[in-house]
């Protein structure tokens, strides 16, 4: 039978990864509203839960690397070791500071090879202060701005009795926004409050997917505990992160969620040019392997995909690229993809309207 390609109706979406994080310090007021005027659709708070019950934007519990907490001798003695969803880390946990304590940190860019120069400027938003903004600045640009905030390690929260999804469900309550229609979509590596969530909420949901990293020659590593999902292995339950985008898979996600949001690898993996190389080497230094035909598996189960992450360096394009990011977008636009994570929202809304430019032509023809 022909393939059916009337799930990709509409232009992909471009999703603000932790805001435009290329630019500014992630998960910042600031950063999320550079990247609506740079032309994001969507802005991307991960959430964590504060000492008393408050969902903020950080990437992480452990606030180390992205924030200044390190530097305050106020907060020396709040340093520990936990067990964050199978691994063990060292750091601050935003657990353990009241939300008066998390508006006294500063937010830090925490790539070292990004621009510096607006450490220390930005306060840390509440999840009630980023869906303010997208309704302030949908009204300014003219067009509906979503969150797409993402429930961060739900079983660690769980386990703190802090549990992210009633909270999250109830600020989407104030916001008007508890309904089907309402510019909203969630997600998580997690399934178990995904499942939850599916009886809270009618806002979309969708999936993420990882992996541990990506071999020499492609294929993808599944190291415990990096393996599959965290409430899997607390379950018991067997399988790896691959086994969901199954035929079977796919078909049980569609159950509880809408959509799938799969590391882009899963999609175009990427093998090291020089297989006598035996160092650890940038993506520059890969080539890509064949599709994997994820993306029309997803599409014929019935569920959208948003792929991650999409970046500007050089250092993070595999090679075929050649240098230039725009063709990694316009090359998964031409796959069918739905939606993209991107660090740089600009590149990805440039990138969008030369393939809508492409396109049109096309069909003039």
């Amino acid at each position: 039978a022909a393939e059916d390609k009337s799930v990709q109706v509409n232009l992909p979406i471009v999703i603000a990864h932790r805001g435009a994080s290329g630019y500014l310090p992630e998960h910042t007021l600031e950063g999320y509203a550079l990247a609506i005027d740079l032309g994001a659709d969507y802005i991307e708070p991960d959430l964590v839960a504060t000492q008393d019950g408050y969902l903020i934007a950080r990437h992480e519990p452990n606030l180390i690397n992205t924030t200044n907490v390190k530097d305050l001798p106020q907060f020396a003695n709040r340093k520990r070791k936990a067990d964050l969803s199978g691994y063990p880390d060292e750091g601050f946990f935003a657990s353990d500071f009241t939300l008066a304590e998390i508006k006294s940190l500063r937010a830090i860019q925490q790539f070292p090879d990004r621009d510096a120069r607006f450490n220390g400027l930005f306060t840390i938003p509440t999840l009630d202060e980023i869906i303010a903004l997208a309704k302030r600045k949908s009204a300014e640009v003219h067009r509906v701005i979503g969150i797409y905030p993402e429930t961060k390690h739900p079983s660690y929260h769980h386990h703190l009795g802090l549990p992210l999804e009633d909270r999250l469900v109830e600020a989407l309550v104030r916001a008007g926004w508890n309904h089907r229609d309402a510019p909203v979509i969630i997600q998580s590596f997690e399934t178990t409050n995904l499942k939850y969530l599916r009886t809270r909420t009618p806002v979309k949901l969708m999936q993420l997917i990882v992996a541990f990293d990506v071999n020499s020659d492609g294929s993808l590593a599944f190291t415990p505990p990096f393996d599959r999902p965290y409430d899997w292995r607390v379950a018991s339950r067997s399988g790896l992160w691959k086994d969901m985008l199954t035929p079977d898979g796919l078909a049980e996600i569609r159950t509880y969620a809408d959509g799938i949001g799969p590391w882009k690898p899963y999609i175009m993996s990427s093998a090291v040019a020089d297989a006598t190389v035996d160092r650890r080497v940038s993506e520059a230094e890969r080539k890509l392997l064949p599709l994997s035909g994820l993306i029309d598996a997803a599409h014929r189960a019935g569920l959208f995909v948003h792929a991650w992450t999409f970046r500007n360096e050089p250092q993070r394009l595999t090679s075929d690229y050649q240098g230039n990011p725009v063709n990694e977008y316009r090359r998964y636009y031409e796959l069918g993809i739905d939606g993209v994570f991107s660090d740089f929202p600009d590149t990805a809304v440039t990138a969008r309207k030369l393939f809508e430019l492409s396109r049109t032509k096309t069909s003039a023809k």
